[in-house]
């Protein structure tokens, strides 16, 4: 459970976005979509080397 200090006389708006963050950096979406279906380790790691080399392909171009 997140919990999110809010000061008195803090906006409201300024909460959320404390709160958004924090949510986003527990990663709970990403295990939840990954918790989805199961997903063999080798095609995990098939799909990381395919991002990497794609990702260093784009920055090889890019310079």
């Amino acid at each position: 459970m997140l919990i999110i200090p809010v000061k008195e006389g803090e906006n409201i708006e300024r909460a959320l976005k404390k709160y958004k963050k924090k949510y986003d950096k527990t990663n709970v979406m990403k295990e939840l979509r990954g918790r989805k279906e199961f997903e063999k380790p080798s095609v995990t790691r098939r799909q990381e080397k395919i991002k990497a080399a794609y990702v260093q392909k784009l920055r090889s171009t890019e310079l």
